[in-house]
């Protein structure tokens, strides 16, 4: 990551061989985190914060705001986190199914596996048990062995996405059921579920003062509730942006919330409402792709932020939410490509299809696959790129195979003659696919872990190359010629997020996915 200083400045860098020197440029600031969940006061203070898509686990000081990394990638993946007897740390890799713990200043331990959907965690307040809730990739709730000795009890299941839980003054699990818009007690020894509130939209999280009054945030309306346990009756505590994943008390009573798609933690004085920002709201959550339209002069770039849908301003790095995941119906956003005057989102199993003002005008549905990424043609076709490693072309509803086999397959670039080009990522290489044949040949190879393409108009390519940290030119003749180097990219430096995109005036725009910067190149 660079300093300070140099990021907040424009670099200029002369390539070795290159005819003209380039002006490299920060227009959006970075973020500390890639998307912030659970979080969690440790015994000396800290809060610690998680990262799903970010495989780190961070501390946070709440008074400065100053952060640091306890465990990076990939053992840090964090959905949620506990603190156990003496010191024990315990968190969730949703995505791995996985249960990590370290115990003081011991290694990591996998203390439970094969869990799909290992998301919420808890110990009982005399640290005697540890629970587990399993959300989305399954659905239910478990005793875990804190010694990793015993296997996992089940307690029961499926509930409805028990989310971040608490343990009440009667040892009972207190929690959200995030598909049913309701909070519910669960016997941890019997498994015996009963509703106490309902009418939420979709609670994320449940937690306890220290006077047992239990709270509730939804993270479709960013609404904090106070819940009465005897009668369910909600107070409206206080009203924040909606995509809230987390909540913690600290120390006398102080209330912490997470915020997935502002990459932020506030606190929240349950009393007036009144918010405060323990880090401020800089710029993306999770910088996982990008697309441009230009138009006037002017270049509107559209990021696929993981958490949200967004459109930043060329010239002034403007930031400006589209949709926000969780409060929208646009899943998580992954990929994003442009064409004309439409914009095309990879999120779940579809495509949104936005105008240049970010109205969505439609959705592209029955993909036959995951879609990797997307880009539009010039006919109004839309090509769309599989996780599979297919190639499909959508022309109004028919889906035509133009290409199979691409292996490691993460980014599209339509090109000029019927073209398209795509990254074969662990190859390290580009190919080019002729769209009418599905002839499929090298276009550049030779890059250490290349993660997106962009074409310019004459054909030469433009490539992100996150383990060179650079961005590349490849000319038609084949000559190379290195537009930036030392980007902050590849933070996750076996499957890295990011992506390039070439504006009208033929400026060079990057999303960064080592801090989810976005920067320019120009000429």
């Amino acid at each position: 990551m660079r300093s300070t200083a140099l990021a907040a400045s424009a670099a200029l860098l002369v390539a070795a061989g290159a005819a003209t020197a380039q002006t490299v440029t920060q227009i959006t600031p970075g973020s500390h985190f890639h998307g912030v969940h659970g979080i969690r006061f440790a015994p000396g203070g800290e809060l610690y914060a998680g990262s799903v898509i970010g495989q780190t686990l961070y501390a946070v000081d709440v008074e400065t705001g100053a952060v640091r990394v306890v465990e990076g990638p990939p053992k840090g993946m964090a959905d949620d986190i506990a603190f156990g007897p003496g010191g024990q740390v315990v968190w969730t890799a949703i995505s791995q199914g996985i249960v990590y713990t370290r115990r003081g200043d011991g290694p990591v331990e996998v203390l439970a596996k094969d869990m799909p959907g290992a998301n919420s965690v808890a110990f009982s307040r005399d640290g005697r048990h540890l629970y587990l809730g399993q959300v989305f990739a399954g659905d239910g709730v478990w005793e875990l062995d804190a010694s990793g000795k015993a296997p996992p009890r089940r307690i029961t299941g499926p509930v409805g996405g028990f989310n971040s839980f608490a343990v009440g003054p009667d040892g009972a699990l207190y929690g959200p059921l995030w598909f049913k818009g309701q909070v519910a007690r669960i016997d941890p020894q019997t498994g015996d579920l009963k509703v106490i509130a309902e009418g939420l939209q979709t609670p994320a999280a449940v937690k306890f003062d220290s006077k047992d009054n239990l709270y509730a945030i939804d993270t479709k309306v960013g609404v904090l509730y106070r819940i009465d346990i005897a009668t369910g009756a909600k107070t409206k505590v206080a009203q924040l942006k909606p995509s809230l994943d987390n909540m913690e008390f600290g120390k006398g009573d102080r209330l912490f919330i997470s915020n997935m798609v502002d990459n932020g933690i506030e606190e929240v004085d349950v009393r007036t409402g009144g918010l405060r920002q323990v880090l401020k709201r800089t710029g993306l959550s999770n910088a996982a792709d990008i697309a441009v339209l230009s138009e006037g002069g002017k270049d509107t770039l559209y990021v696929a932020d993981s958490f949200a849908m967004r459109m930043v301003d060329g010239a002034t790095g403007e930031i400006r939410d589209i949709a926000r995941s969780y409060s929208d119906d646009i899943g998580n956003p992954q990929s994003v490509g442009a064409q004309g005057d439409r914009v095309y989102f990879v999120g779940g199993p579809r495509i949104d299809v936005r105008d240049r003002a970010g109205r969505r005008v439609g959705l592209i549905e029955n993909l036959g696959g995951a879609a990797a990424d997307v880009a539009g043609a010039p006919n109004g076709d839309v090509l769309i790129l599989l996780a599979d490693g297919d190639l499909v072309r959508a022309s109004g509803d028919a889906r035509i195979k133009v290409a199979s086999g691409l292996k490691t397959a993460v980014s599209l670039a339509a090109g000029p003659d019927d073209t398209a080009f795509v990254v074969e990522r662990d190859a390290g290489r580009v190919v080019r696919i002729d769209l009418r044949s599905g002839a499929v040949t090298e276009a550049a190879a030779g890059f250490a872990k290349p993660r997106a393409v962009a074409v310019r108009p004459d054909g030469s390519l433009i490539v992100l190359d996150s383990g060179a940290k650079s961005v590349i030119e490849v000319a038609a003749d084949g000559k190379r010629t290195v537009l930036a180097r030392d980007l902050p990219l590849g933070h996750v430096a076996a499957a890295p997020w990011g992506g390039v995109a070439i504006g009208g005036s033929g400026a060079v725009y990057v999303a960064a996915d080592g801090d989810n910067s976005i920067w320019r190149i120009t000429r």
